[in-house]
């Protein structure tokens, strides 16, 4: 059973994991309706959903102004108005100003031999370890813990309690509304108390820098200070975990020739950890379609006239195959696209990580299989438990032998 059709089979609405090739031209922008009733416009052409993250006539802000519609049953950490995903225009270019530098892909790249060494740690410890053993555990969500947490300044972080918030930050249906309310709470807690501790005690991480660059630039409310470490917190957890375990499911079963091939040629990962970001998706399609924005004003893309107060779902998923733009198979490790995929989207709200989150995934899928070229699935891929009811979509454990 290819692996396609494994996860069709799961009995999903929605592949998880990644949707098939297209084979045909992709259509203008269309009507669907989310899970809340809300009417929303789906766009999935490559030209068009770049356009939608780029106009500013489309915009974050708007989707959680009074009296806007509904996106997910109840809100989550993504739906708080003060978070950086939110904001635009001159109030969001100032707080991302905050932190971009930190961020350039020449600051990340002075990064690369310390996080090599940590992937190179982990791999140890995975090679050392009692068989089967949970690569998720071990290694996916390991990594990124690791990395944020030298970066943030947070490397006592009991990595348990992460996880609760990840999951719960991200959750539509997993977890009742009180539930994840609380966890919220609790979380927007830990923030203020460590900007607090920061700003009485400052040092060289990347929390210490905001709090420093915030108090200074005198534009930011505490609220938003907070919100945006605690953004950074989470996701810069939760994207590479996300991507990593999926990719490894991929690698581990139909990808099996790419993962021998990365770990025999360093010099395929840039270029296969593209195509897989291009290629396998990391949300949950059942409750948002896409990247949401809402129209300021009438907009039209794709010859479709979207009208004042639309919501707009730009289709990233299905963007980042429109045969139009893509010919090619993305699981050709040969193949080569000179135009840039939409996975991290597009336009001011372009991920922060990017550039951390792909240093880490190159790192990742050539120096695992490298070291662990026989590394299998030590269970069925039907027997995979995935998370589910959240903005995203990964494995929860995966159990894997050598």
């Amino acid at each position: 059973m290819s692996f396609e059709n494994q996860f069709l089979a799961a009995g999903d609405s929605l592949i998880p994991m990644h949707c098939p090739r297209n084979t045909g031209p992709l259509g203008p922008p269309f009507l669907a309706e989310l899970s809340t009733g809300t009417s929303v416009w789906v766009v999935q052409r490559h030209a068009d959903v770049r356009q939608a993250l780029t106009d500013p006539r489309l915009n974050r802000a708007h989707l959680f102004s009074p009296g806007a519609p509904a996106l997910t049953p109840y809100p989550n950490l993504l739906d708080n108005p003060d978070i950086l995903i939110n904001l635009d225009g001159t109030e969001h270019r100032r707080l991302r100003r905050t932190i971009g530098r930190a961020f350039t892909p020449r600051a990340i790249e002075r990064w690369r031999p310390w996080v090599a060494s940590v992937v190179d740690d982990l791999v140890i410890e995975l090679a050392a370890a009692e068989q089967p053993v949970d690569l998720i555990a071990k290694f996916v969500r390991a990594l990124p813990i690791a990395v944020f947490g030298k970066l943030m300044g947070l490397d006592g972080l009991d990595s348990k309690r992460l996880a609760y918030w990840s999951d719960h930050a991200f959750a539509t249906t997993a977890f009742p509304s009180q539930e994840v309310q609380e966890a919220m709470m609790d979380f927007a807690a830990f923030g203020a108390e460590l900007v607090a501790q920061r700003r009485a005690a400052p040092s060289s991480d990347l929390v210490s820098s905001l709090v420093q660059a915030a108090d200074e630039d005198g534009g930011l409310t505490e609220q938003q200070i907070v919100s945006l470490v605690i953004l950074l917190v989470v996701a810069g957890h939760e994207v590479t975990t996300t991507v990593l375990g999926n990719a490894l499911v991929y690698l581990l079963t139909d990808g099996r020739e790419t993962w021998n091939s990365l770990g025999t040629d360093e010099r395929l990962a840039p270029g296969a950890t593209d195509r897989i970001l291009r290629g396998i998706s990391i949300s949950d399609r059942d409750v948002l379609p896409g990247f949401m924005r809402r129209a300021v004003e009438d907009v039209e893309i794709g010859g479709v006239r979207i009208p004042a107060g639309g919501v707009v779902a730009a289709d990233t998923v299905t963007a980042n195959l429109d045969p139009e733009v893509y010919p090619e198979d993305w699981r050709d490790v040969d193949s080569a696209s000179g135009t840039p995929h939409l996975a991290f989207g597009a336009g001011p709200h372009y991920c922060l990580g990017a550039w951390l989150a792909r240093m880490e995934l190159e790192l990742a899928l050539h120096r695992l299989p490298q070291r662990l070229p026989e590394m299998r699935l030590a269970v069925s891929v039907r027997d995979i438990e995935w998370r589910r009811g959240l903005l995203t979509r990964s494995p929860k454990v995966l159990s894997v032998t050598w």
